[in-house]
């Protein structure tokens, strides 16, 4: 290699893999119609909104499997009225975490109908583990890492430090009034939005601005710092597809909204999750810290690139959600735009409602493999899933995590939905048991059993 060719690969700039991944995303929400995106408002007001995204990293691809904008979520007061069709949170890194998690059992039905070898996922040869509780069919692939972009910094204990910095006061707002306090007289007070900012590393409510109608939904740092523990996978998802590689490997803000101290605190063993190092449970869970990459690309509608093009700016009451499954959503107050609030056709495809829906028809579809799964969908409510012997690995998981390192943590129960009119067995007292009849015996169903139902096996 001559001298001029050599200088003029040192010329070159290198995109670092940070950059790679935020382009990922912010090229995807590019090819998005207008009608997705912020716009500038009749009296001059130009919106902003933060965007998240899910990418996928094989063989030296990235590709974008889910990605969302939001910044809303559901006052305490409605979450009863939602009956499953409101999403609570629509904050973007959580709308685009419950995207992906629609992604992956839409991507489950395809690969019954067709394998596709390009897919994240692949069909496991063995559904369970040791223990005999790990039912799932599907894994995602050994080679594949998932990384996921936030336009801005997660609020809660990620953004503190930022929070501070914008303000022309840094000094520590006061805490909560009665009005902006949770109903329940018992809850927890230091569940504060952006309240006294030398409280550090603890958890936080939503909305962070203290005149807002109060919610029990925790901050984005806080559940991404959960998802370090129980991975990207929800409950429902959690019933069909193996958690062992659905940990986000990666997390990318831009430079601009990365606080190094804040994020370290927020996020690793050198923070409030020290108690976690190393830390596994049955089921396959583990505690996997990712890491925070900075990139130099700012997203298009971020506060900071509103603000830098225009004088008046305003935050935008539109979530937008897209998934490579084939579908893109308009979401207004959590329910569809345009749609009666918490009818059931305004339900989004990531509402309780329809994730249930798809893990019926999944489990239907996976048939006599996925006996115990189908039984355990069609009885009771969803709350009883979330709360039932399948989902008792995740749930211990939760539990220990909200003891040792987010303390203060308070369920955002309500807005559990019945999709039948029997009473699951599966959520009932131990010592009382009842008895299934399942095609083909399973371990799976001998674990089962101890735990109070009795299996009688049956063959065609």
């Amino acid at each position: 290699m001559n001298t001029i060719e050599h200088n003029l690969i040192e010329a070159i700039p290198m995109t670092s893999q940070a950059d790679l991944i935020a382009q990922a995303v912010l090229q995807q929400f590019h090819k998005l119609p207008a009608k997705r995106k912020p716009a500038i408002r009749d009296n001059g007001l130009h919106e902003w909104v933060p965007l998240s995204g899910i990418v996928a990293e094989q063989n030296g691809v990235l590709t974008c499997l889910a990605l969302a904008t939001g910044m809303k979520c559901l006052p305490v007061s409605k979450i009863p009225q939602s009956n499953g069709v409101g999403i609570h949170d629509w904050h973007a890194e959580i709308l685009a975490i419950r995207t992906f998690n629609r992604f992956l059992i839409d991507e489950c039905q395809s690969i019954l109908e067709k394998e596709d070898k390009s897919s994240i996922l692949q069909r496991k040869n063995h559904t369970s583990n040791s223990d005999g509780m790990c039912l799932q069919s599907f894994e995602i692939k050994d080679d594949v890492r998932l990384h996921m972009y936030c336009s801005e910094a997660p609020c809660g204990d990620a953004s503190m430090e930022l929070t501070m910095a914008a303000q022309e006061d840094a000094s520590a707002w006061e805490a909560p009034t009665p009005t902006t306090r949770t109903p329940d007289p018992n809850a927890d007070t230091s569940l504060l939005g952006r309240a006294c900012f030398s409280r550090t590393g603890i958890v936080r409510r939503k909305p962070a601005r203290g005149d807002a109608p109060p919610t029990l939904s925790k901050s984005c740092s806080d559940k991404l710092a959960l998802k370090q523990c129980t991975s990207l996978l929800s409950a429902l998802t959690s019933l069909f597809i193996d958690s062992t590689n659905a940990y986000i490997h990666s997390i990318v803000l831009p430079e601009s909204q990365h606080s190094n101290v804040a994020c370290r605190r927020a996020f690793s063993e050198e923070g409030r999750l020290r108690p976690l190092a190393e830390k596994m449970w049955a089921g396959g869970y583990s505690f996997k810290q990712f890491s925070v990459m900075t990139t130099g690309l700012e997203f298009e509608f971020s506060k900071i690139a509103v603000k830098n093009r225009a004088d008046k700016i305003s935050a935008s009451n539109l979530a937008a959600a897209w998934s490579s499954s084939g579908f893109e959503e308009n979401i207004i107050g959590g329910v569809i735009q345009g749609r009666k609030a918490f009818n059931t056709n305004a339900a989004s495809r990531m509402s309780r409602r329809n994730m249930w829906e798809a893990a019926r028809d999944l489990a239907d579809r996976l048939g006599v493999g996925c006996s115990v799964t189908a039984l355990y969908l069609k009885s009771g409510t969803y709350q009883d899933i979330k709360q039932g012997q399948l989902t008792a690995h995740r749930r211990k998981v939760k539990e220990e995590v909200r003891e040792a390192a987010l303390v203060g943590w308070i369920r955002n129960d309500g807005g559990s939905i019945n999709l039948s009119q029997h009473k699951s067995p599966f959520h009932r007292d131990r010592s009382q048991a009842v008895t299934f009849c399942i095609p083909v015996p399973t371990p799976q169903l001998l674990e089962i059993e101890s735990r109070g139902v009795i299996v009688t096996t049956i063959h065609p």
